[in-house]
């Protein structure tokens, strides 16, 4: 009987695992790369912003090739690119650079190899909050927590972004196995393992060179354990033992940092980290209780019609709720269980940690990031490990559901259920849409296949360029299609159907761009779309005629004004004779 039930579990931890890997593989290159990720895959390639094609009319299909690797790049070469160049710390980079140098060439599905390492990273942390609440609380609780992260919409959108939001997540996951497991050597046996606290301040030390976020979780580990260490403090023997093993660890860390901090403090006040708000009121607050139900639910609410993103938006509403209320309820009795107190704490403490740190950039540095749900993935782990805790507590005498072999409480159910229909819309890029909406603006720009097209980009910085080419990404295969169908019924005409993409500098603002269009060669095509993508423009900013190439009129079409965050308005160009 207990070899059965030793079977039944790790081979519910082994269909978690693998239902996790499903989700976070299925339709990986569905969605388009946006702005972020195309900057991963520049210096993830070895490249810099210098190696990208500024001031020259590009053909669109050629766009591609400026994502293939760049051999024989060290390390330290892409740590000093980060470092001049950019705003984030080089492990993950250098780490990314290896996983696709090794695959190269990448051919034509190089965007689902670059989007592979974060759903690899995904599935481990499944594996790895498995094992914090297996230490913290139970097996169980370690099992609904692995299925928990699999089928978590937040999670699964993370793990879909070629971005470094996985990897720390995983680390962060382990350092919270490290924290728990420290902190119940302190209470039962009256010391520490120098092993394993070695080993949480090492794993710290990689997370803060993968991502600077890594930095908060660090900072919220040592004030959970300063709290157990001062608030239990009359039950600790050998205090002075346990302060120095502390103090050695921590200082393992800041020291391990200093080579970097140079970089950080050059960093800060750097125009990428310049489009962060201040907060408005008390808008941190509800922004993070809206991060908090896209953990458990995602519904399609964008860009759909009023009444769908009304409903859904209720029915996301309400089962927050019912979740909360179920979470409250195995929280509390969590907290009152002597078994479970002291793990209850340590998590608790140091999600309240983070969020105070949160709070405290918004208000105090006026750079509110508490909109941003990708962002929440600091202390996403200690939020996973809590709710699946706090529903095995409340589910012991609850109605069992009998599914396939398994036995799932009702509520479980529910939660589970719920978690892969909206993994369903995240994958098939109903919520969770890429920023900036790449997709979108690649479907308005391409409305006339059958005529020449050109892009302009006014950039004010590489984040524009890299917007740019994630427009032209979206648009290339699009315009392929439109070409090949232009080929097959009329071969004489595919050559009308050009498409080029152009990048130029707009400082102090757009007349430079204007100029450099106006001594572009004569296009081959008699008709052209000119779509002009103005960052920080307003609509007034945009001239009625331009001149391009000094043999092309091109009047504004005001119907063809739009803005994602940016403008991009629509010319109509026809030679003069």
């Amino acid at each position: 009987m207990a070899n059965r039930k030793l079977y039944l579990h790790y081979l519910a931890l082994a269909g978690a695992i693998a239902l996790g890997a499903i989700l976070r593989f299925w339709n990986l290159d569905l969605k388009p790369l946006w702005m972020d990720e195309v900057i991963t895959a520049i210096f993830s390639l070895g490249k810099t912003y210098n190696d990208l094609p500024l001031d020259v009319v590009l053909p669109l299909e050629r766009v591609p090739e400026i994502f293939t690797i760049q051999p024989g790049v060290s390390c330290s070469q892409i740590a000093k690119n980060l470092a001049t160049q950019s705003t984030h710390p080089p492990l993950f980079f250098c780490g990314m650079y290896s996983w696709l140098n090794w695959l190269s060439p990448l051919g034509s599905e190089w965007v689902v190899k670059l989007r592979s390492p974060a759903a690899l990273f995904g599935v481990g942390a499944i594996v790895a909050i498995y094992y914090v609440n297996r230490i913290a609380f139970s097996h169980s609780a370690g099992i609904i927590a692995a299925a928990f992260m699999a089928v978590s919409p937040l999670a699964v959108y993370l793990s879909q972004e070629a971005r470094h939001y996985t990897l720390p997540m995983l680390l962060i996951s382990l350092s919270l196995l490290g924290l728990v497991q420290v902190v119940k050597d302190i209470e039962k046996r009256q010391k520490v393992r120098l092993w394993v606290l070695l080993g949480w301040a090492i794993i710290n030390s990689i997370g803060i060179y993968v991502h600077y976020f890594c930095i908060l979780a660090f900072i919220a580990q040592i004030g959970t354990l300063l709290v157990l260490v001062c608030w239990r403090r009359t039950n600790i023997i050998n205090k002075r033992q346990i302060w120095l093993a502390l103090i050695l660890c921590v200082s393992v860390v800041a020291i391990s940092f200093l080579p970097w901090l140079p970089v950080v403090v050059n960093n800060y006040n750097r125009s990428e980290t310049s489009w962060l708000d201040p907060p408005q009121n008390i808008s941190p607050l509800y922004q993070t209780l809206i991060s908090w139900l896209l953990m458990v639910i995602s519904l399609p609410v964008e860009n759909q019609i009023l009444p769908i993103a009304v409903i859904c938006g209720l029915l996301m509403l309400l089962f927050g709720v019912w979740v909360g209320w179920q979470a409250f309820k195995g929280l509390r009795q969590l907290w009152c269980a002597k078994s479970t107190h002291l793990a209850t704490l340590t998590l608790l403490s140091f999600s309240i940690w983070v969020l105070l740190e949160f709070f405290a950039i918004a208000y105090f540095l006026g750079k509110d990031i508490t909109p941003i749900p990708r962002y929440h993935f600091v202390y996403y782990p200690s939020f996973c490990a809590l709710l699946a805790a706090s529903f095995a507590q409340t589910n012991k005498k609850e109605k069992i559901i009998k599914f396939s072999i398994f036995n799932l409480h009702s509520s479980i159910f529910i939660l589970f259920l719920v978690g892969i229909l909206s993994c369903v819309f995240v994958v098939s890029n109903l919520v969770f849409q890429k920023p900036f909406g790449p997709e979108q603006v690649a479907q308005n720009m391409n409305q006339d296949p059958s005529l020449a097209l050109m892009m302009v980009v006014g950039y004010r910085d590489y984040q524009d360029v890299a917007l740019g080419l994630s427009f032209a990404l979206a648009l290339e295969p699009l315009r392929e299609v439109g070409k090949d169908k232009l080929i097959s019924s009329s071969p004489s005409s595919a050559s009308s159907s050009s498409s080029n993409v152009a990048f130029f500098k707009q400082s102090p603002d757009f007349a430079p761009v204007l100029q450099k269009l106006s001594q572009l060669p004569t296009p081959t095509a008699t008709q052209l779309n000119l779509w002009v993508v103005g960052p920080g423009r307003k609509r007034k900013d945009y001239p009625q005629q331009i001149t391009l190439s000094q043999q092309m009129t091109c009047t504004i079409d005001s119907l063809q004004h739009y803005r994602v965050g940016v403008p991009y308005q629509l010319y109509r160009c026809g030679k003069n004779f």
